[in-house]
């Protein structure tokens, strides 16, 4: 009886441990059961896939660990990104549209400014003729902004760093970097006089020396 009674508070308290020990899952992370508080993260969790025996890893199993948490690590890198650029985003569509009203607003405004000056000239002038002051003055302004407009317009040109660019590739070209190379080196700096196979025209080409120059023919 008494190792029956025995057994019995053996098997009790292994069921007491066992209930205080279970474990619950929340969002990846995981508590013993004791906690009343279980923290949550908004983020991945790394793990390594096989841990069950530690230390003794092969290297197949620790690549494919590495794999797994460098995928759950670029994921991670990218949804805050994603959730940074969305926030700037916002931002900048809220700025750009209190701008944009802004500038609405100052136009509408400088109307009311023109019929200003013209109830001001009023004062000394007839009426028609301060609204006629107005209006070529307004026409005063739109002239010179045209004008500034078309001489920026006029000033500008052709890509020339564009066009000098292709005009290089060109010597690249099968069958035309000879002759090319020879029309734009003027100086001799890469080639020297090119003459046709079978000509009889020799090149030269001068070597300088320590008291002079020496040439040598090829």
């Amino acid at each position: 009886m008494a190792r029956l009674g025995l057994k019995n508070a053996q098997v009790i308290r292994l069921k007491e441990h066992w209930r205080s020990f279970q474990v619950s899952n929340n969002d990846g992370l995981f508590t013993d059961g004791t906690e009343t508080f279980s923290p949550k993260v908004n983020a991945i969790p790394l793990s390594d896939v096989d841990t069950s025996i530690s230390g003794e890893a092969s290297i197949g199993t620790l690549i494919s660990n590495a794999t797994s948490q460098m995928s759950s690590l670029f994921r991670a890198e990218v949804e805050l990104a994603k959730a940074e650029l969305a926030g700037e985003a916002k931002k900048a569509a809220i700025g750009g549209g209190a701008f944009g009203a802004a500038g609405v607003i100052a136009l509408y405004s400088s109307f009311f400014f023109f019929f200003f000056l013209a109830e001001t000239l009023k004062i000394w002038l007839d009426s028609w003729l301060s609204y006629l002051i107005v209006f070529l003055f307004m026409l005063l302004i739109a002239a010179v902004l045209a004008l500034f407009g078309w001489k920026k317009v006029k000033k500008m040109g052709a890509p020339k760093k564009t066009i000098d660019s292709v005009n290089e590739l060109k010597n690249l070209v099968p069958g035309q970097a000879t002759s090319n190379l020879e029309r734009s080196d003027k100086r001799g700096l890469y080639t020297s006089n090119f003459h046709a196979p079978g000509s009889t025209a020799a090149s030269s080409t001068t070597i300088p020396s320590g008291h002079g120059s020496t040439a040598v023919r090829k």
